[in-house]
């Protein structure tokens, strides 16, 4: 079966939260619609992402390999065993939704943590002295960033503010997902009325782009 990983970056509870509700609804309506997928969370404030520390690689973001892990303290075979667990498991989906808040023009650290996780050599990219190849073209991926802000952002100035989506959407390129979407909830501003008209018109665009992110 196909996988669609659901990757989430707010400490606070689904209800709370203007991003999570609307990810958890596109979510729903498309397990909905495509019933051969399964699907797998990770939630980024409750799951351990390591650092990356220099004695884990043989060189820029490659790995060391098994015997050399195996020569580690047990904190440190625990912390790489970690992050190949998580590389695998980005590798082995087909859609990725993530839900975000925007924080100071762009997202929580530990989505980044997560990205220089999932970033390696060997796995989801192939790097040279003169180049940087993506490994993730070997089958068709999708993928859909949801960001939740208080304020609205005027379409014109999206590519100056938006820079946490600037960013996703460039290194998903990078390693080889084919489609990359957003879906915005803007303005949430400072009251529950506000809050709400921003998830409902979010909502309204899940249908759409449902459609839009996976064709058989």
């Amino acid at each position: 079966m196909k996988k669609l990983l659901y990757i989430t970056v707010n400490s606070k509870p689904e209800e709370l939260s203007a991003s999570k509700t609307v990810g958890r609804a596109f979510v729903n309506k498309f397990l909905q619609k495509h019933q051969d997928f399964t699907l797998e969370e990770l939630d980024l404030y409750k799951c351990h992402i390591p650092r990356l520390e220099y004695q884990y690689f043989e060189k820029r973001n490659c790995m060391i390999k098994e015997e050399d892990i195996n020569k580690l303290d047990i904190e440190s075979q625990k912390e790489v065993h970690k992050m190949i667990k998580l590389v695998d498991q980005f590798k082995e989906a087909d859609i990725y939704v993530i839900a975000a808040p925007m924080w100071s023009l762009s997202f929580p650290a530990p989505l980044k943590e997560y990205i220089d996780c999932v970033v390696m050599d060997g796995k989801t990219v192939a790097i040279t002295e003169d180049k940087l190849e993506g490994l993730l073209k070997d089958k068709y991926r999708g993928m859909v960033y949801i960001q939740s802000s208080g304020g609205s952002i005027p379409w014109m100035l999206r590519m100056v503010l938006n820079r946490g989506i600037n960013y996703v959407h460039d290194i998903m390129k990078t390693i080889g997902i084919k489609k990359f979407e957003e879906l915005l909830v803007d303005g949430t501003g400072f009251t529950e009325e506000e809050k709400k008209k921003a998830i409902d018109e979010a909502l309204g665009k899940i249908y759409e782009l449902v459609q839009d992110i996976w064709k058989e």
